[in-house]
Parts: structure tokens; sequence; C-alpha cells
């Protein structure tokens, strides 16, 4: 199998963690690619019709696209444990509500790379930190004892999310106002998956 990747994308990131996790690094091939929102890869476009990353190539079946869809096959294709049933409903709704603050946080680079400087909307960004914002502040009253728990695919997405608006956001301070998600993510972050997937530029 092959996975269009970009060490930047934090989708795709998501993807390697899991299979980083589960030892299946090695099954997959990386196939470092490029695109932007308005001039999409072509390698991208020739598997996927929205010309997303990451996309995953089977040998045996169309493309998977969407990082959700991708990880529940490739834990499903493990025997994993990353979407457990006993508790499936929060670990999709932690999951969607990570990957909504990404979307935000991914939307506030294009603002700032897309537009001639000068032209970037302040309101149009702040809206969308707002969103991210507030993510961060429910997964600190309400998601600890769940991030606190066994590893998940909510889980693994949150350390995305937090690593990422390190990353592209590093002026926005949120471990000062989050002390509890703060520490949680000190740890999660010194798993060997999370350091062996840190987010570059290309």
């Amino acid at each position: 199998m092959k996975l269009l990747d970009n060490p930047a994308s934090p989708y795709c990131r998501k993807v390697k963690i899991l299979l980083h996790e589960l030892g299946m690094s090695d099954a997959v091939e990386l196939v470092q690619t490029g695109g932007h929102p308005t001039a999409p890869n072509a390698a991208a476009l020739a598997h996927n019709p929205i010309g997303k990353i990451p996309t995953l190539i089977r040998d045996d079946g169309p493309a998977l696209y969407d990082s959700r869809v991708i990880c529940r096959f490739i834990n499903d294709h493990a025997s994993g444990s990353f979407y457990p049933e006993g508790t499936i409903w929060e670990t999709l709704t932690l999951e969607a509500t990570a990957e909504g603050a990404l979307d935000a946080a991914v939307l506030m680079v294009y603002e700032n790379r897309s537009r001639a400087e000068g032209t970037q909307d302040p309101a149009w960004l702040e809206g969308q930190w707002a969103k991210i914002d507030a993510a961060i502040t429910v997964l600190e009253q309400r998601w600890m004892a769940h991030l606190a728990g066994p590893i998940d695919m909510g889980v693994v997405a949150v350390g995305c999310l937090l690593d990422y608006v390190d990353f592209r956001h590093p002026d926005r301070d949120w471990r000062a106002a989050h002390p509890a998600l703060a520490d949680w993510f000190e740890k999660f972050g010194k798993r060997d998956s999370m350091r062996a997937t840190i987010p570059r530029n290309p």
C-alpha cells in the first residue's frame, strides 16, 4: 500500500501515528505529495477526485481518502483497538472535535498564505481561532478522563491538533488557560509514535 503524504499535514500524521502504534509503518510506502487548495496535486487527483491528502492507494481495491476513513480501514486491517466498540461514540466524537478544530487551524494557514500581503481578514482569522479555542476548552472541561485512558483515535487526533497549533500558530498560547490539557500533552508528546512523526515543512 502507498500513502500520499505531506510531512506538514496533521491529517496525514494521524495515519502515520496509527501505523506506528500498530507496528505497520513498514507495510505502507509514504509518497510525498505537494499541492495547494487552488492547484491540487496531480497524483492525488488521479486517485481522489477532491485532490486531498492523505490518500491511501491499496493493492486490491479503490483508493481510500479522508483520514478518518483511512484510519478505520487500517485499524480493522490490523485488528487494532483504536476504535473500541465499548466507547465508539465517545471515540468518534472526540476525533470529530479535534478534526473540526484542525480544519479551522488549516484554514488560518491558507488565509495567510493564499491572499496577497495586507488582504487577510483579521475578523475571519479570529473567527477560526475561536473554534479552536472553544474545542480546546471543551477538551479540558469534558474529556480529560478519556484522554487519560487507553489510547484511541480520538486521543491521537487531539495530540495532532495540539501539536499542529504549536507548529503553525506558535503565537497562540493555549497552554496558559488549559494547564491540565497542557500537562497531558507534554506526556503524550513523548510517545515514540509522536516523536517519529513530528510535523515539518516539506
